[in-house]
């Protein structure tokens, strides 16, 4: 009568599917899973039976690669890397930037009041002036179009308002916050190798004037 349950036992193994015997043995580490989640895994009318018993395993591997594909992968942030442009496109909106830069830098000159303001319009007008010839010696080799400069206005008169540095400041930062991601994008990934190449060595130039403008900004 001893032998009984022994036979039992044998019997459970054998009914047992191969695939299942020959799962790995759970970690002592691993949590075991919980009894009312692995019931509601069942199909409708099934129960745990001592043959079933040995897709406890099975299942809860399957669940927790259930979960793990269920997280979302955390999204990559911190930087302000866009998508970059085309090359001509590219050609044509930092010359316009340049431009634009120079110039109200040269008409801010005369009215601006901080002489650490006035000394940043003239690191500008110099620094873009440069930028911009040597952009447009590239474009040249390459048979792009190169927008041709605005012509100027008359020069500002009358006296600056009070809070023209600070206005002046603010528009500053704006537009170099703009070039800073646009010479960004075309560094890493622009297609063109010369204009990576420009791109990478005139990015340090316009952070530069970024930090200033925003250590002088009130």
């Amino acid at each position: 009568m001893k032998r009984a349950p022994l036979l039992i036992m044998a019997a459970g193994l054998v009914a047992a599917p191969a695939w299942a015997v020959s799962l790995p043995a759970a970690s002592p580490d691993q949590p075991r899973p919980d009894n009312a989640v692995i019931l509601e895994s069942l199909a409708p009318g099934e129960s745990l039976t001592a043959g079933s018993a040995s897709l406890v395993p099975l299942m809860a591997a399957d669940m927790q690669a259930n979960q793990a594909n269920g997280v979302d992968a955390p999204a990559t942030g911190g930087s302000d890397v866009g998508k970059p442009i085309d090359d001509i496109t590219f050609v044509k909106q930092a010359t316009e930037s340049g431009y634009k830069e120079v110039n109200s830098a040269k008409e801010a000159l005369p009215q601006l009041q901080q002489p650490e303001l006035k000394r940043i319009a003239e690191m500008l007008v110099s620094d873009h002036t440069g930028a911009n010839a040597r952009l447009a010696k590239i474009a040249d080799t390459k048979h792009w179009p190169v927008p041709a400069p605005p012509v100027s206005g008359p020069p500002p008169s009358g006296t600056a308002s009070s809070d023209f540095d600070a206005k002046w400041t603010a528009e500053m930062i704006a537009g170099h916050e703009r070039s800073v991601s646009m010479y960004r994008a075309q560094a890493q990934a622009g297609e063109d190798q010369d204009l990576r190449r420009y791109a990478r060595e005139t990015l340090p130039t316009i952070e530069r004037h970024l930090a200033e403008l925003r250590r002088l900004q009130k």
